[in-house]
């Protein structure tokens, strides 16, 4: 149900030697690397995504609690949309040539991951359970959390001490907004904000979703096993 996420934070520069980061050898090594990573996370993703809707269809929530959670829900995936839209403005121009450390980025070093648990909470929260949200929620933090600990070497070896720093001070998923800088300007490239955007309105497959295992609960297609809030 997740889109597969681009890259947060930043990516590998274009020039090695223009970020005082390791030798050409050792960068591309990195850059396979991360490329790895990649894959890695996008199967986890795809996976796990099934396997949770899978479970949530096997349990059934407190009637008083359901639509109440699945309209919490519905907001979290309009956070989750808009959040990540907004940091894809911050980081789409210029990823590959500087470390991104204004607007969302100067609070967290991976918003765009931190708007992802967010929606992933509220495809689980369509469920009409509270619990089956939070799981979705956990279990994403748990994929990214494996993800950008990989992810943090290839950033260490690309930017070097500058990235360092930055890890150092910006904590790498919870806010601490007292951190917060913004620049004057930024440089926005269209096509990467589209094609965020694009891919956040993936969430929104939730709603459809989760009323047909609904219905088909309903009309006795398969009984749910569990009820839980």
């Amino acid at each position: 149900m997740m889109p597969l996420e681009p890259s947060d934070s930043v990516s590998k520069p274009a020039n090695p030697a223009l970020s005082g980061s390791s030798p050409p050898d050792d960068a591309c090594r990195s850059a396979v690397d991360i490329q790895s990573v990649q894959r890695w996370r996008k199967a986890g993703i795809l996976v796990g995504g099934l396997l949770l809707v899978v479970c949530a269809a096997l349990v059934t929530s407190w009637p008083l609690l359901e639509h109440p959670v699945e309209h919490l829900g519905l907001i979290a995936i309009m956070v989750c949309i808009i959040g990540r839209a907004w940091c894809s403005l911050y980081i789409g121009g210029r990823k590959k040539q500087e470390i991104i450390s204004a607007g969302p980025y100067s609070v967290s070093r991976n918003p765009l991951y931190v708007f992802s648990f967010i929606g992933a909470f509220g495809i689980g929260a369509q469920s009409g359970s509270l619990s089956v949200g939070l799981v979705f929620g956990l279990a994403c933090w748990v994929v990214f959390r494996i993800v950008v600990g990989r992810e943090e070497r290839f950033l260490s070896d690309a930017f070097g001490h500058d990235y360092q720093a930055y890890r150092e001070r910006t904590p790498r998923f919870l806010p601490k907004l007292s951190l917060w800088r913004d620049e004057a300007e930024i440089m926005i490239r269209p096509v990467f904000f589209v094609r965020t955007v694009r891919d956040g309105f993936v969430f929104l497959l939730a709603l459809p979703l989760f009323e047909a295992i609904e219905q088909l609960q309903r009309l006795g297609g398969f009984n749910a096993v569990v009820p839980v809030p």
